[in-house]
């Protein structure tokens, strides 16, 4: 999955919970969490981690199975 398409899928949980108070949660200013979260957007891996975690999301990492 490209990095366009995973900034993509953050932004349109941001929309459905409301981006002020998304914003508003992770520190940002509105108009920053906007620019963070559009096709030429290039948020910092913490900018990442405030905006999901102010979504109420987490990032996990899985062992791969190889089996």
């Amino acid at each position: 999955m490209g990095s366009i398409k995973r900034y993509r899928a953050l932004n349109t949980v941001a929309r459905s919970l409301g981006m002020t108070s998304v914003a508003v949660e992770a520190g940002l200013g509105r108009e920053s969490l906007y620019k963070a979260l559009s096709d030429t957007g290039n948020p910092e891996f913490t900018t990442v981690l405030k905006l999901m975690k102010a979504m109420g999301l987490k990032l996990s990492a899985l062992p791969i199975d190889k089996g």
